[in-house]
């Protein structure tokens, strides 16, 4: 079992305060990811759950049971940093079995745990090497490892592929895609990556300036946010955002995604000119100047051709416009 509830969870660093009374709940199983803007408080709110940092108020539930005077140790959570945290002299294996040989488990079963974790993360061929003879990504996946061989309740992961390439991220995102599909664990995973959430998830908390703006699995907050922040938070390209008020809306703002709107080079609601156009290959972004709705992303599945100071026209998908109030909401 790994359940969790979190409630009312309130942190202040001094007269600061970086949580605002956080409640969650994670079931046995799901893979929850917190995201949110640099500062939002999500690393702070995985730090009190593993123990590594105290609480203000609130409570924090593992199983049911309150652990908040229990130490990390012995909370039954494996957490994975940003920095891999390897030791250098030791052997991949060793890296990996430290933790249960300091806790007294015996030898056949160190060897057991160690032999199911790396081949599940593909490790064999790297277990008498040391860290200083691996890859970012082999790295990562020892630390990750280390985590695994502990059987534990929670997996706490903060940021685990910030410091890799763009191809070894998506790699190893891939890797703990299928690692967690195999544990059928509870994993709780820090990111400002929205791909990456995304991507991940069964349930998306998006966090921001402390508070959670909405929970929600990653289709349903790309398709109904509950708010302007998340709206724009969702989604690459992020959503265009239009004043109201230049559209003759009685909205504060109006809302459309680049994918939702369409472009013709004779007719359609908005007339612009082409500024820039991103030629990516699958797609292609524009950057169109419009006379009434300003500065639109529009993004092309395939390939587009539009040079720069082109006219062109711009048309939303009405289905798939969001109209936003002043408070910020989404208006239904």
């Amino acid at each position: 079992m790994g359940s969790l509830k979190i409630e009312n969870i309130r942190k202040s660093f001094g007269s600061v305060e970086v949580l605002k009374g956080i409640d969650l709940e994670v079931t046995d199983g799901e893979f929850v990811v917190f995201v949110g803007p640099s500062g939002c408080g999500k690393s702070t709110l995985l730090r009190i759950i593993a123990g590594l940092e105290d609480s203000t108020s609130g409570k924090v539930l593992i199983d049911g049971g309150d652990v908040g005077n229990v130490p990390p140790a012995r909370r039954g959570i494996a957490m994975v940093f940003q920095t891999y945290a390897l030791y250098p002299h030791l052997t991949v294996k060793n890296n990996m079995s430290l933790g249960l040989k300091q806790a007294g488990t015996l030898a056949d079963e160190i060897a057991r745990r160690v032999g199911i974790a790396s081949s599940m993360l593909s490790l064999e061929p790297y277990l008498e090497r040391r860290p200083a003879e691996l890859s970012g990504g082999q790295r990562q996946r020892v630390a990750i490892g280390r985590a695994v061989v502990r059987e534990p309740k929670l997996f706490l992961f903060d940021e685990p592929l910030s410091n890799l390439d763009a191809a070894l991220r998506v790699n190893t995102r891939l890797e703990i895609a299928q690692l967690h599909r195999r544990l059928a664990a509870t994993m709780i995973y820090v990111t400002h990556d929205q791909v990456e959430a995304m991507t991940l998830a069964d349930k998306i908390v998006v966090l921001n300036n402390g508070q959670v703006e909405q929970v929600g699995a990653p289709m349903e907050l790309y398709n109904s946010p509950a708010n302007e922040f998340v709206a724009g938070f969702i989604g690459s390209p992020k959503m265009n955002f239009i004043d109201g008020g230049r559209l003759g809306e009685t909205a504060k703002t109006i809302g459309v995604r680049p994918e939702h709107i369409t472009v013709d080079r004779n007719a359609g609601t908005w007339k612009g000119t082409v500024i820039h156009a991103e030629h990516l290959g699958a797609d292609t972004n524009l950057y169109i100047d419009t006379e009434k709705a300003g500065l639109l992303t529009v993004r092309i599945f395939g390939v587009y051709d539009a040079e720069p100071g082109a006219a062109i026209y711009a048309t939303p998908d009405p289905a798939r416009t969001y109209r936003f109030g002043a408070d910020g909401r989404v208006i239904r």
